[in-house]
């Protein structure tokens, strides 16, 4: 018998083939284009002295502290130190926070207990505690990891509860119907629906830890990435400052990656997250 063999695939299909190749290298490449342009456009600026460089130095210069202080693993040292911080700062408040949030979701006489102090607290800015944390815990870890809790606690707090009330009514009633216990009411329904506002809680909280963390470190630490900006500020450094600020920006950007790709794992039956 002859041995068949694979048809080639025709010419439309390879087109097709083609086009998604290039709609994808289009995706990953077009949030970088406005960042090339404007950098090309800061240093060709800074070249014609129309933006100071002692004041905000060009691409180049910035680029050449940021491989010194790499290789001298300044950046590092500062860089792990904030994280540190941030990541047990962050535990605390978010623990905290989606605890009392499903409590107060799911009951409305918790809400009322509650709801004078939380009124009263929220508003509150989070560098208007650092002189009172330092007050209560002194200048060293705890009171940075206070602050970092108590401004990652609001939104996660805020989104657990919304995340709760928004669950579908109409599916509760079912699963009573159905002679669910408790447990496999908020199991099965309410977390799941929840789970969304939950991780947008998380995601929002994570970048208030970091707002935190560098507003404590800038007024009381001898180390951490705010530290860095403040020492550099002392020595005018502009070039340091710059690449400090921007360590933080891509921490907290592949922070954000991480509990995006968990949200997705964590949410693979929701269509909008999925294709979001």
């Amino acid at each position: 018998m002859p041995i068949l063999e694979e048809a080639a695939p025709s010419a439309p299909a390879r087109a097709n083939g083609a086009n998604a190749v290039w709609r994808s290298v289009g995706l990953f490449f077009q949030p970088l284009i406005i960042p090339v342009i404007l950098l090309f456009a800061w240093e060709i600026l800074s070249g014609k002295g129309l933006i100071r460089a002692s004041t905000l130095p060009p691409p180049s210069i910035i680029g050449a502290t940021l491989f010194d202080l790499l290789w001298t693993g300044e950046l590092f040292g500062h860089l792990w130190v904030s994280i540190s911080r941030v990541l047990v700062g962050f535990s605390f408040g978010a623990s905290l926070g989606l605890g009392l949030g499903f409590v107060i979701g799911l009951s409305k006489r918790t809400e009322r207990s509650l709801a004078l102090i939380t009124a009263i607290l929220r508003p509150v800015p989070i560098i208007a505690w650092i002189p009172m944390l330092i007050l209560w815990m002194g200048i060293d870890e705890e009171s940075k990891i206070a602050l970092i809790a108590i401004g990652s606690f609001w939104p996660v707090l805020l989104n657990v509860i919304h995340g709760v009330r928004n669950t579908d009514r109409k599916v509760i009633e079912v699963a009573r119907v159905l002679r669910k216990g408790p447990l496999t009411l908020w199991w099965r329904v309410i977390l799941p629906s929840a789970l969304p506002a939950v991780f947008t809680g998380l995601r929002i909280g994570i970048g208030i830890a970091w707002m935190s963390v560098v507003a404590a470190e800038l007024i009381a630490a001898s180390s951490g990435i705010g530290y860095l900006i403040m020492y550099a500020r002392e020595l005018s450094q502009p070039d340091v400052m710059l690449v400090a600020v921007l360590s933080i920006g891509f921490t907290g950007l592949l922070i954000d990656l991480l509990i995006r790709q968990v949200e997705g794992r964590a949410l693979r039956w929701n269509d909008n997250i999925r294709h979001a």
